[in-house]
C-alpha cells in the first residue's frame, strides 16, 4: 500500500511565528527561581504595621493573585484545540512555546499562593483559602473565560477562517492582549513600591514582568494570525472590532470589581485607571490589524517591559 505519510515543509527561518519561538528559546526562565521570602515578609510586616488588619484587607490584596492564576490555569487548558487544526510547521514551533509558557505561568502563581498568602495566613493564625474559591470569580470573570473556552473549542468541530478569527480575538487579542496587560499594569503599579499604603512585593512584580514578556510574543502571534486572515480577504476587520467590542464590557466589568475594596478611601491607582488603561490597548490592538500602515510590533518591542508602562 502507497503511504500517504508526506514530509512536512521546511522551516521558514524569517517567518514572524519561526522568530517568536526562537526569542522564547532565548529568553528562557524558570519561576521557582523568583525570590518570594521577602514578599513574605513584606506582607507580613504590612499586616503588623496595619491597624486591626483583617481578612478583607488581606482578601482586597490576594483577589487579584487568585484572578491571575486561575486564568492562566484556564488558558493553559484552552490552547490545545489550537495547536491540533494549524498545521504550519512555524505556528506549531511556535504554539509549543506558548503552551509550555502558560504552564509556567500557572505554576508562578501557585507557588506564591502556597508561599506567600499561605505562609501570611498561617503567621496570622487565619485558616488558608483556596485559589480557586468561587469567592474571587465576578460573574463578568466567569463569563468572559467561558466564552473563551468554547471558541477555542469550536476549532474541534468547525475549523473555517471565520472560527479562527473569533479565537484569536478571544484569547490571544482580548484575554491576553486587553485583560492580562491591564491586570499586569495595575498589579506592578500597585505593589512595586510605588505607594507607601501598599506592601512592596518585588518578587510578585518580577513575575508579573516574565509573564508580560512572555504574553508580548502571544498577543503578536495573534495579531499577526488576524491580520494574515484580513489581508487574505478570508474575514473582514469588522468581525474583529465586533467581537472584541462585545467582549470589553466583561473586560471593564473584571477591572471594576472592587467587592473587596476597603471602605475608606482607596489607595494606589485611582478608580477609572486600570479601565483607561485597557481602553487604550484596545484602540492599540485594533488599529495594529487593520491599519496595513501600522505593522505588528516586532518582537524586540513585544517583549519588552517600559517601566513606565507600569
Amino acid at each position: 500500500m502507497e503511504s500517504e505519510y508526506s514530509p512536512t515543509e521546511l522551516m521558514d527561518r524569517g517567518s514572524r511565528p519561526n522568530r517568536y519561538y526562537r526569542n522564547a528559546v532565548e529568553r528562557h526562565w524558570d519561576p521557582a527561581e523568583i525570590e518570594l521570602e521577602t514578599d513574605l515578609e513584606n506582607l507580613r510586616a504590612y499586616a503588623d504595621d496595619a491597624d486591626d488588619f483583617d481578612r478583607a484587607e488581606l482578601d482586597a490584596i490576594v483577589t487579584g493573585i487568585a484572578k491571575f492564576g486561575a486564568g492562566e490555569d484556564a488558558v493553559t487548558e484552552d490552547l490545545a484545540p489550537l495547536a491540533v487544526v494549524l498545521d504550519d510547521i512555524d505556528d506549531q514551533l511556535f504554539l509549543t512555546t506558548q503552551l509550555y509558557e502558560e504552564a509556567k505561568h500557572a505554576d508562578f502563581f501557585d507557588r506564591y499562593w502556597r508561599t506567600v498568602v499561605w505562609g501570611v495566613e498561617d503567621y496570622l493564625g487565619w485558616e488558608r483559602t483556596s485559589p480557586r474559591a468561587d469567592r474571587w470569580f465576578d460573574d463578568a470573570y466567569l463569563e468572559l473565560f467561558e466564552r473563551n473556552r468554547r471558541a477555542m473549542h469550536r476549532l474541534l468541530e468547525d475549523d473555517t477562517p471565520e472560527n479562527r478569527a473569533l479565537a484569536y480575538c478571544h484569547y490571544h487579542l482580548t484575554v491576553e492582549g486587553i485583560l492580562a496587560q491591564t491586570g499586569y499594569y495595575g498589579m506592578s503599579r500597585s505593589f512595586g513600591g510605588e505607594f507607601d499604603d501598599l506592601p512592596h512585593l518585588p518578587g510578585l512584580v518580577e513575575g508579573f514582568d516574565r509573564i508580560r514578556s512572555d504574553e508580548g510574543r502571544h498577543v503578536g502571534f495573534g495579531m499577526n494570525q488576524l491580520e494574515a486572515l484580513v489581508e487574505a480577504g478570508e474575514i473582514a476587520p469588522s468581525l474583529i472590532e465586533d467581537t472584541v467590542a462585545e467582549l470589553l464590557p466583561l473586560v471593564q466589568g473584571i477591572t471594576e470589581d472592587d467587592r473587596f475594596a476597603p471602605d475608606e478611601e482607596p489607595v494606589g491607582l485611582k478608580p477609572g485607571e486600570l479601565a483607561t488603561y485597557a481602553m487604550e490597548k484596545h484602540g492599540q490592538r485594533l488599529t495594529q490589524i487593520a491599519d496595513a500602515a501600522a505593522d505588528v510590533p516586532s518582537v524586540e518591542e513585544l517583549v519588552s517591559i517600559d517601566d513606565g508602562d507600569r
